[in-house]
């Protein structure tokens, strides 16, 4: 069991760490206060690939394993958290398109996502089906050559900047076998997008409800078969999982690095504070739990590609550790800076708020907490080692 990265990984994180260093964290805090979305930086983030980790070689994508893709999330994300997270999300969408969309779709979109001209947004969550996503109602009915689509989605990111849309909808019957997925358009008759919410955090990218009022798409932007949507969608969150794990760990390897740094030059009481062990020994917490949170993920990743079949499991069990850990040290960072962390001219405080939503999305980690607990109770599943 070899834990270093190869050479083809160190140089995938090379590239990240130079675009994460030149293109994203100069610019962040200005994002985050202008309330910015920095379409023009995700397109060149395309040119690199970086739009398609994960998609197939054969439609234009990077063609690259979870374990690689996370490797250059985490790089990005040490730039900024809110710009790397909705890369993340196009880059889940593309792989859907790429992987399961018919050839007429994939002629029409593959092209675009892949390098990043075009960006897509991911539409699951409904305001009564959030942690329960099978209980969904926006529907879409079939009349001839067309689907028909209506209902709402809620806390869509992207939504009203980008160019394509995922949706899931009801076709069949109730629960997740009922559940389909559908690209829509997103200037497409009958779409409608709500304001942009005034969030906590995750500025540089917009959060709007989007109204799908009779909106008609031709049969061939449905997803493989009906009924086939739920199915994508948790395989689409199996890797979200892992992604925004990963972001929490960059954004709080960011943190660690700042704090270090500040507490050799910070002086109280005619020293340096890293003198002080008691700080010391707060540092090395931070630094000991972020390794284990990284490790856990490089693991999912590692899990996911080789389709284990308890690699939600391990997915959820990363998801929870890797964003509860990675809000604590951000936290921690931000206690180290005293008064300092707590003005907006230094970047914890971004951080504190950019990563807190890591613990709601993609699954609340109470839901990520409840998916572990019955796969370890379920008498069918394998060992979790």
């Amino acid at each position: 069991m070899d834990f270093n990265l190869s050479d083809d990984q160190r140089q995938f994180a090379d590239l990240a760490q130079k675009f994460s260093q030149d293109e994203l964290a100069p610019f962040a805090a200005q994002w985050d206060r202008e309330h910015h979305f920095p379409k023009d930086v995700i397109q060149r983030a395309g040119e690199l690939g970086f739009c398609s980790l994960y998609s197939p070689l054969s439609e234009g994508g990077m063609g690259l394993s979870r374990l690689d893709s996370s490797i250059i999330f985490e790089q990005l994300s040490m730039g900024c958290t809110s710009t790397t997270a909705m890369l993340t999300i196009h880059n889940m969408v593309t792989w859907m398109v790429t992987s399961f969309g018919t050839e007429t779709l994939r002629k029409e979109w593959s092209e675009s996502l892949t390098t990043g001209q075009k960006l897509a947004s991911y539409c699951l969550t409904e305001a009564g089906a959030g942690s329960d996503a099978a209980s969904l109602k926006t529907k879409a009915v079939r009349e001839g050559d067309e689907y028909v689509i209506s209902g709402t989605k809620m806390f869509i990111s992207g939504a009203g900047a980008t160019e394509l849309l995922v949706v899931m909808c009801r076709t069949g019957q109730d629960g997740p076998k009922g559940i389909s997925a559908i690209v829509v358009p997103a200037d497409a008759k009958g779409v409608t997008y709500g304001k942009a919410e005034d969030k906590m955090g995750w500025n540089a990218q917009p959060t709007r409800e989007i109204t799908f009022n009779q909106v008609r798409v031709p049969v061939t932007n449905l997803l493989g078969e009906e009924g086939q949507g739920f199915t994508f969608a948790m395989k689409g969150l199996d890797g979200g999982r892992i992604n925004i794990a990963i972001c929490s760990v960059g954004t709080a390897q960011a943190a660690l690095e700042r704090a270090t740094q500040y507490m050799q030059e910070r002086q109280q009481f005619g020293k340096p504070i890293a003198t002080f062990q008691a700080l010391q020994f707060k540092l090395a917490d931070m630094a000991t739990e972020l390794v284990a949170a990284r490790q856990l993920v490089r693991l999912a990743a590692f899990k996911l590609d080789c389709g284990d079949p308890e690699a939600s499991a391990y997915c959820a069990m990363a998801k929870r550790f890797a964003t509860d850990v990675g809000f604590q040290v951000c936290d921690a960072a931000l206690q180290l800076h005293g008064g300092y962390g707590y003005l907006r001219e230094y970047p914890l405080e971004r951080y504190v708020r950019d990563v807190r939503v890591h613990q709601i999305l993609e699954g609340t980690n109470e839901i990520m907490r409840l998916i572990i607990a019955r796969r370890l109770l379920d008498e069918s599943a394998g060992q979790i080692l």
